[in-house]
């Protein structure tokens, strides 16, 4: 990456090699959620996850965890996970961590929710790791 900021599109390339490395059982729950590398989040969101500031989010799960999930409900929406470059840059910058680590982290986290994980549950499967 030579001295600039990796692109939206290296970014993604890094979350589809962490995605790829997940176990095949997971994968199978994934095939409908999108994945999506945006700069920040939009207005909406911030306003909504009552951000201070934009930088304050790395990533986000958009849609109906898989426990909630129902045969019978209507799919009006496609389920989404955001990973946001430019507060993952920072962090990456601030902490010196491995760029691939934090993408699959922020990543994982984000599946944690599609799977009905609470951030408690998934900071307790982390600390017992």
């Amino acid at each position: 990456m030579s001295g600039r900021a990796p692109s939206l599109a290296e970014i993604e390339a890094l979350a589809a090699r962490a995605l790829a490395a997940l176990p095949r059982q997971f994968k199978g729950h994934l095939e409908e959620v999108a994945i999506r590398v945006e700069d920040f989040p939009d207005p909406e969101t911030e306003a909504a996850m009552e951000l201070d500031s934009p930088f304050d989010i790395l990533g986000l799960y958009r849609g109906v965890a898989l426990p909630h999930k129902s045969v019978s409900d209507p799919r009006p929406n496609l389920d989404m996970i955001f990973l946001y470059r430019r507060p993952i840059l920072d962090y990456w910058c601030e902490t010196g961590e491995d760029l691939f680590a934090v993408v699959r982290h922020v990543l994982i986290h984000e599946i944690g929710h599609h799977f009905g994980l609470s951030d408690s549950d998934m900071e307790r499967i982390e600390n017992s790791a």
